[in-house]
């Protein structure tokens, strides 16, 4: 049977699927030409090096983000655009800290940050305005995607957890954790965090400043 041409597109799909199943930390030129089946010298065809990859499959991650229109509803574009990239972000639960520590000129990146800034200064920001709106919006992403990711406890056992820490927090010292501990153990409250939540009062305090004042 003729071997499948090795290709950019082929290599970092490849990469990608080595990182969702490993860990970024586990990629690694070696590994990745085995599981295209090459000698690891031939990768460097098709990638100059380990920073080129890198920056190639966090292009290819932001692909799959909803890139919002500038001729919708701006609250609801931005809404589908985090929402979309925070489903993407737990899919590929590597990619968010790479995204947030490199300069990604890709064209993808430069694809849906030039939409999203099209979407702002078509509602009325100014490119100011524009440029701190997304930016904040990008940091509610990344940072609730990050918690989600690493925190320890699922919320299943929200509930046995709260009732366990129950003794640390008294009601005489700490009464306000103490009454919200309460409310997870009997149910009342669930205790998850809420995406929608703090996109909802982003989305609503920018939405001030188109305001008249």
């Amino acid at each position: 049977m003729p071997r499948t041409p090795l290709t950019r597109e082929r290599v970092l799909r490849a990469a990608i699927d080595l990182a969702d199943q490993e860990g970024l930390d586990a990629l690694s030129m070696r590994k990745l030409a085995k599981a295209v089946g090459v000698e690891a010298m031939s990768l460097y065809n098709h990638v100059a090096n380990k920073e080129d990859l890198l920056d190639g499959i966090v292009d290819l991650v932001v692909a799959e983000i909803y890139v919002p229109r500038a001729d919708g509803d701006w609250r609801a574009e931005l809404r589908h655009r985090a929402t979309s990239a925070h489903e993407v972000l737990l899919r590929h639960r590597w990619a968010t800290g790479l995204l947030g520590s490199r300069v990604n000129v890709g064209p993808a990146m430069l694809r849906y940050i030039d939409a999203t800034l099209a979407c702002l200064i078509t509602a009325g920001f100014s490119y100011e305005q524009a440029d701190r709106a997304w930016n904040a919006l990008d940091s509610h992403i990344y940072g609730f995607t990050l918690q989600a990711i690493n925190f320890p406890l699922d919320p299943a056992e929200y509930a046995s957890a709260a009732e366990r820490f129950l003794p640390l927090i008294p009601l005489e010292t700490h009464p306000h954790m103490h009454a919200l501990a309460a409310l997870v153990i009997d149910g009342t409250h669930s205790g998850i965090a809420d995406f929608t939540f703090g996109l909802d009062l982003l989305l609503g305090g920018l939405e001030q400043l188109l305001r008249p004042t």
